[in-house]
């Protein structure tokens, strides 16, 4: 398989936007106190540092969040999430990505952390935007009697005459 370093392709500044609408979707606030009043106090490479105007604390747009202590810029990131949605193995994103894999592990796991607590719980109230593609059957049940004697179980296929493995006569068919 072929390792491609798509993330020198990602535009720095969409991937940011993007990110910052998705951690903040009402937008950028204090993580400690909530106010909204700031001002830069350092210029990094891929992101800015803030200092809060009510509580004089310092953030960044990963502080409260799972990204808090990963230096990456967003286009990593979002690199990162899509490979996460997508399967992508650890160890094939390290690669590709150049980051530590067991960093990438650890971010991973808290991001599934966090999936996990808030997943939904109970019932689906309605059906409405649900969709199911397919159907299994649990292997124990696979094999229960059918219970209702006046209705029997249908026989199957290629147990019937005049099926792909046998003629009209009911013998063997020698077309193969």
């Amino acid at each position: 398989m072929i390792d491609f370093p798509i993330d020198e392709l990602m535009d720095e500044d969409v991937c940011h936007l993007y990110l910052l609408n998705r951690l903040h979707p009402d937008g950028l606030k204090c993580p400690h106190c909530g106010d909204v009043g700031r001002y830069t106090v350092k210029k990094n490479t891929w992101f800015d540092g803030y200092k809060c105007m009510g509580c004089h604390k310092y953030y960044t747009m990963y502080t409260g969040t799972v990204f808090e202590k990963t230096l990456q810029p967003a286009s990593k990131i979002v690199l990162i999430l899509r490979g996460f949605a997508k399967g992508e193995s650890t160890a094939r994103m390290s690669r590709e990505l150049k980051l530590n894999r067991e960093n990438l592990l650890n971010l991973r796991h808290r991001i599934q952390g966090n999936l996990f607590v808030t997943l939904p719980g109970g019932q689906q109230e309605s059906t409405e935007g649900f969709e199911a593609d397919e159907l299994f059957q649990n292997a124990g049940e696979k094999g229960l009697k059918h219970g209702d004697p006046d209705d029997p179980p249908r026989r199957r296929a290629n147990k019937k005459r005049g099926t792909a493995t046998t003629n009209r006569t009911g013998r063997p068919s020698s077309r193969w």
